[in-house]
């Protein structure tokens, strides 16, 4: 309960909830798949980019998969595209927001990572370790998780091709630059603030989730609005919340009330009060706050129920010295630290077959984690290589959650089998990023060092 860092689950997910229901998913993928044609090709490559895209707002697999199937599913079927790749393209790119900042798995791996290195550390006789933030996995998967995207545009720029006897759809209109800066524009600069503001220090976790829930909150509600005064109002609430968060990432410290800069902060305050009250007027007379809170409450109810029951496994475990035994057992591995690392991974991918990523956190960083935390690796690559690995746990049967989501809403002609075959190269891609990761550490610590120093 004192735990501030986990503060940001609520926050976030009540973020990709709303973002989710402000109906934005729909115009930016059809802005995309006009874009780039409505070839197999052109229509891969746009679920992949706007999957990208919107994993770095919800972080929500759920939301995201259920979104893809009934947004995009059918529009990558007409354009020639096997059902069996284009369920394996949905479920890969639905699981994208657990590797790409701001991610709720990033948040509680962090948690974990940072107490877990910090004791691991003193035990190995360093009593002054730098502490890990949520910060330095945000900045340590953000590489590594473009990098992910880029394999799989590799993937299907290869094999997305015209199937025989199948026309291509035509493109349609031509798409203006005020339609495309329109339709991205605001959720990239509610990105943009939100993981901005961490990466440039400016914010905590907690405090950019803060952020994010307001900024969507405000999208959410300006499709709500009738009157122009409403709709002035909330745009400037949205501009005055990214331009004080930009003066703040430019170095604008705290200013008094009676100085410029401090009427200029208390100005944008109030407009940003009276932007927020208005959405959430409009949103709870439509019913659509209600339901986003209640989703809120359910899927954080989830998360911290398996944090709890799993951290009480893990505490009974070291309780009779479990950890020390895993401790001694991992130090006499052929290879040492690099012979522990591998069996971790090993580990932590079979462990994705049959258990959820958030359970393997709690229970696998506290035991495994000191006999690596411990030695001179970076804790950030371990972090980051940990949640490259347990990305593969979201398309794994037969627990992989994207699986499950996507079998609830696709239609009765795709097969349970064509999903789990649709879904193998994607997870055969995710095992050579992490080969990639595993080969060239600077991936996930060069971003880190940059940034924070």
């Amino acid at each position: 309960m004192n735990n501030t860092l986990l503060m940001a689950v609520p926050l976030f997910v009540i973020m990709g909830v709303l973002l989710e229901r402000a109906r934005l998913a729909e115009n930016m993928l059809g802005v995309l798949a006009r874009m780039l044609g409505g070839s197999p090709r052109g229509m891969g490559l746009s679920v992949l980019a706007f999957s990208a895209m919107i994993a770095a707002a919800t972080g929500i697999i759920g939301a995201t998969v259920v979104m893809l199937v009934l947004v995009a599913l059918k529009p990558m079927m007409d354009a020639g595209i096997p059902a069996r790749r284009a369920s394996g393209l949905i479920c890969a790119s639905g699981t994208l927001g657990q590797i790409i900042p701001p991610s709720i798995l990033l948040v509680l791996l962090g948690d974990q990572i940072g107490n877990t290195y910090l004791e691991a550390q003193q035990r190995a006789g360093n009593f002054a370790p730098i502490p890990v933030s949520v910060g330095d996995l945000f900045a340590g998967a953000l590489v590594p998780g473009l990098m992910l995207v880029a394999l799989y545009g590799l993937y299907l720029a290869f094999v997305l091709r015209p199937a025989k006897g199948v026309s291509v759809p035509a493109q349609g209109e031509p798409v203006t630059w005020t339609e495309v800066i329109f339709t991205f524009l605001p959720p990239m600069l509610l990105i943009v603030s939100v993981l901005g503001s961490i990466l440039a220090g400016v914010a905590t976790a907690t405090e950019a989730a803060g952020l994010g829930a307001i900024g969507a909150m405000l999208l959410a509600g300006w499709q709500e609005l009738r009157f122009r005064i409403e709709r002035w109002l909330v745009a400037g609430a949205g501009i005055a919340a990214f331009a004080l968060v930009a003066l703040r990432m430019g170095g604008m410290g705290r200013a008094a009330l009676d100085t410029p800069a401090g009427l200029l902060a208390l100005a944008g305050a109030i407009i940003i009060t009276l932007g927020v009250l208005i959405a959430a007027t409009r949103l709870w007379g439509r019913g659509a706050l209600q339901g986003a809170l209640g989703d809120t409450m359910k899927i954080s109810g989830m998360v911290f129920g398996i944090v709890i029951a799993a951290s009480m496994l893990a505490l009974v475990f070291r309780g009779f010295g479990g950890d020390r035994m895993v401790v001694q057992l991992m130090s006499g591995l052929p290879g040492g630290q690099w012979g522990a690392l591998l069996l971790i991974m090993l580990l932590v991918f079979i462990l994705g077959f049959i258990l959820e990523a958030i359970e393997i956190i709690y229970i696998v960083v506290p035991l495994l984690g000191p006999a690596i935390l411990g030695t001179d690796i970076s804790p950030v690559w371990f972090a980051v290589l940990l949640a490259m690995n347990l990305q593969t746990s979201f398309l794994t049967p037969p627990f992989g959650f994207a699986l499950f989501y996507f079998r609830s809403v696709a239609p009765r002609s795709i097969t349970t089998i064509d999903i789990y075959r649709g879904v193998i190269p994607f997870v055969l891609l995710q095992l050579v990023a992490l080969g990639i990761l595993l080969a060239v550490p600077e991936l996930a610590t060069w971003l880190p060092e940059v940034i924070f120093g």
